[in-house]
């Protein structure tokens, strides 16, 4: 059975490098981060509107001309029994797949890469591997889950990926940004994400101000200097050369 898609993008240019993409968001998270801005997907998602998959897939079949690949996101993904079913769907209709995760179900990552049909995987990093990660998450994190899933990535197991990293004020600095590119040292990319103070998990954090894209940038130079490349989403001219299979 396949699971609930509870929003679809249908292009964008810059969560897949070197791809033009549509974006599938699943609902439901394992983790709060305080500073998630899709507490609509992660807390209330019988709110949204299911969109039939029959449907996404007419849109993909239509632009097939232009669209050359489908991420799944969320909220968490791996947490939806029917993932391995939509990624089957997915590749059936001939498009490959890029998956989102937090990486705190390795196994899934694991098993779904090894199937073939995810070709690219982003993995958001949240904090340094230590007492800083449950705080960040909102949840008490398995961190040997995540070294897991980090060591497998880092293997090479998959074409392409990347790490990311969202950086709210007063939650992480340069130097834990820093600490993070070592944990994940030689990765392909590192990509650091602002902060967006919008429908937070935490209303509170709708108070607090992104940090300057300067300052964020010079975060990514410091973290660059441990991985092949770091940039800021979103700032097109640093993004990494087009990748294709």
């Amino acid at each position: 059975m396949l699971p609930q898609i509870k929003g679809f993008l249908e292009n964008t240019l810059i969560d897949w490098p070197g791809r033009i993409a549509s974006e599938l968001f699943l609902p439901g998270c394992n983790f709060r981060c305080p500073f998630c801005h899709a507490a609509h997907l992660v807390v209330r998602p019988n709110q949204l509107e299911s969109i039939p998959f029959d449907t996404i897939r007419d849109y993909l079949q239509e632009h097939r001309d232009w669209i050359d690949g489908v991420i799944i996101s969320g909220g968490e993904p791996t947490i939806s029994v029917g993932l391995p079913a939509l990624v089957e769907a997915i590749d059936e209709a001939g498009f490959p797949v890029k998956l989102d995760t937090n990486g705190s179900n390795p196994e899934i990552v694991e098993s779904l890469v090894k199937g073939g049909a995810v070709r690219a995987v982003s993995m958001d990093v949240k904090a340094p591997l230590d007492e800083r990660y449950n705080k960040l998450a909102g949840v008490e994190v398995d961190l040997d889950a995540i070294r897991r899933s980090i060591d497998f990535l880092l293997s090479g197991a998959v074409a392409q990926y990347e790490f990311r990293t969202t950086v709210p004020p007063g939650f992480l600095d340069a130097d834990a940004v820093v600490e993070i590119a070592r944990t994940i040292e030689g990765a392909q990319a590192y990509v650091l994400q602002n902060f967006q103070p919008v429908d937070c998990i935490d209303p509170e954090m709708t108070r607090l101000k992104p940090l300057d894209v300067e300052e964020l940038k010079g975060f990514a130079e410091r973290a660059g200097r441990c991985v092949e490349r770091c940039w800021v989403r979103g700032l097109e001219e640093v993004l990494p050369e087009p990748k294709k299979d």
